[in-house]
C-alpha cells in the first residue's frame, strides 16, 4: 500500500509551488494591518466600477424559467465577443469559434488539455504568469522555460526556436507581458510565426500558439494592440474580463479559434468536450448574460498611466533601475539587494507589500501593482527611496 494519500502529481506540484503558497500566506497576514500600501497582486484596492455593478443588477432578475439553467456559449455573450473584437481589431470570428470560459486561468487549461497528451512539451515564456507551468505538468506534458531577452524584455526568437524540439505540442505567448509589461511586436510575432510553421512541417504535426491575451485591453501611451493570432492561424486567442473590469474573483472570459485556422471543426469538438471534463468549465449564466456591457466597460487607463508614470520617476530619482512597461499592472525595478525576498520583508516590515522576483523566475527583481491607490502609491514612493539609501546586508 502507498503511503501517500495524495496523487503523485498533486503531490509534485505542492513542493514545487511551495515558495508561493508560503509567501502568499504571509503575504494575506500582512494585507490585514490597517494602513499598509498594497503594491502586491493586480487586486482591486477601490470600489468596483459601477457599469459592472449595474450590468450585474440588470441580468440577476430572471427574464425566463431558464434563465438560471445549464449554459454553455450564452450566443448573446459569444455575438457581444464578436462585435467587441470586430470593432477594436477589424477581425471577424465565427460564432462557433467563440467558447465562453471561466477566465483566463480555465481557458489556458481548457486549450492545454484539448491539444496535449502526456509526454509532449509546451514552452514558456519567463519571466511567467504563476501557473503556467502547474497547466502544463497537469495534462503530464513538459513544461520549457524560455527565458526573454533581458535587456529588452522582447522575445528570444532564436532561443524559442532552439527550444523546440519533435515532442513540442505549443507555445504561451502573454502579451503584453505579465509581469515585464513589454508588449511585443508585429515584427517580433511575424518571427516567431515563421519558425512555429517550419517547425510543425519539420515535426509532421502542428505547433500550436497560446496567446494569453488577459492584459490586450490594458495599454499604455494610446498603443495598438498585437495579437500573435494575426501572425500564426494556428492559434488559440484566451481572454479574460477581470483584467479591463478589475474583477478577478468573477470569472468568465472566452477562446476564440482564428477565422484562418486549420482543422477548426475538429478543434471545436475537442474544447467543448475538455470544457465537459474539466468539471462544466463554462462561466455562470448571469456574467454571460451581461457580457454586452462588460465588454464596453473599463477601468480607467489614464488613472492607471499616472501611476506608472509617477512610480517609473519616483524609482529612477531614488536610484532603482526600472523600465516603463507598455502595458499590464505591473513593473518590475531591479531589487537594490542580491537577495529580493529580504528585500521585500524589508519594504514589508515598512508596510509596504510587493512581490519578489524569485517567484516569477526573475530573482535579483521585484514586482509593483499599480492596482494600488493613489494613497498607497503615496506612501510607497518615500519607502522605497529610504530603503535605497539603506546599507546591503552582508
Amino acid at each position: 500500500m502507498e503511503s501517500s494519500p495524495i496523487s503523485r502529481e498533486i503531490a509534485g506540484l505542492l513542493d514545487s509551488y511551495q515558495p508561493l503558497v508560503s509567501f502568499m500566506g504571509e503575504y494575506d497576514r500582512a494585507a490585514q494591518k490597517p494602513g499598509v500600501a498594497d503594491l502586491t497582486v493586480g487586486n482591486p484596492q477601490e470600489m468596483p466600477l459601477a457599469q459592472f455593478v449595474a450590468a450585474l443588477r440588470t441580468w440577476i432578475e430572471p427574464r425566463a424559467k431558464d434563465h438560471f439553467a445549464y449554459k454553455m456559449n450564452v450566443p448573446a455573450a459569444q455575438r457581444a465577443v464578436i462585435a467587441g473584437l470586430r470593432e477594436r481589431r477589424g477581425v471577424t470570428y465565427a460564432l462557433e469559434d467563440v467558447f465562453m470560459t471561466n477566465g483566463a486561468f480555465a481557458g489556458l487549461a481548457v486549450v492545454i488539455r484539448a491539444v496535449c497528451d502526456a509526454g509532449d512539451e509546451v514552452i514558456y515564456l519567463s519571466p511567467p504568469w504563476f501557473f503556467y507551468d502547474a497547466l502544463i505538468r497537469a495534462v503530464g506534458a513538459k513544461a520549457v522555460s524560455v527565458k526573454v531577452d533581458p535587456r529588452t524584455f522582447d522575445l528570444d526568437v532564436a532561443a524559442i526556436e532552439g527550444a523546440i524540439t519533435p515532442r513540442t505540442r505549443a507555445v504561451i505567448v502573454n502579451s503584453p507581458n505579465n509581469p515585464t509589461g513589454r508588449l511585443y511586436p508585429r515584427a517580433t510575432l511575424d518571427r516567431l510565426a515563421a519558425i512555429l510553421e517550419r517547425a510543425s512541417v519539420r515535426n509532421g504535426r502542428r505547433v500550436y500558439l497560446i496567446s494569453d491575451e488577459a492584459y490586450s485591453r490594458i495599454l499604455f501611451d494610446r498603443r495598438r494592440y498585437e495579437s500573435p493570432t494575426e501572425s500564426y492561424p494556428s492559434s488559440f486567442l484566451v481572454y479574460t474580463f477581470g483584467k479591463q473590469l478589475l474583477t478577478p474573483g468573477e470569472r468568465i472570459g472566452y477562446i476564440c479559434l482564428p477565422p484562418d485556422m486549420p482543422e477548426r471543426e475538429a478543434m471545436r469538438g475537442a474544447i467543448t468536450m475538455t470544457q465537459f471534463v474539466m468539471g462544466w468549465a463554462f462561466p455562470n449564466a448571469t456574467l454571460q448574460y451581461a457580457v454586452a456591457e462588460l465588454d464596453r466597460a473599463c477601468i480607467d487607463l489614464a488613472a492607471l498611466q499616472r501611476r506608472r508614470d509617477l512610480m517609473v520617476a519616483a524609482l529612477s530619482d531614488a536610484g532603482y533601475r526600472v523600465h516603463r512597461p507598455e502595458g499590464t499592472f505591473y513593473l518590475m525595478p531591479r531589487s537594490p539587494w542580491p537577495d529580493d525576498a529580504a528585500f521585500t520583508r524589508h519594504l514589508r516590515e515598512r508596510d509596504v507589500l510587493v512581490l519578489p522576483g524569485y517567484l516569477i523566475e526573475m530573482p535579483g527583481y521585484f514586482r509593483i501593482s499599480l492596482t494600488a491607490s493613489d494613497a498607497m502609491i503615496d506612501k510607497a514612493i518615500p519607502v522605497f527611496a529610504a530603503a535605497m539609501r539603506e546599507p546591503v546586508p552582508a
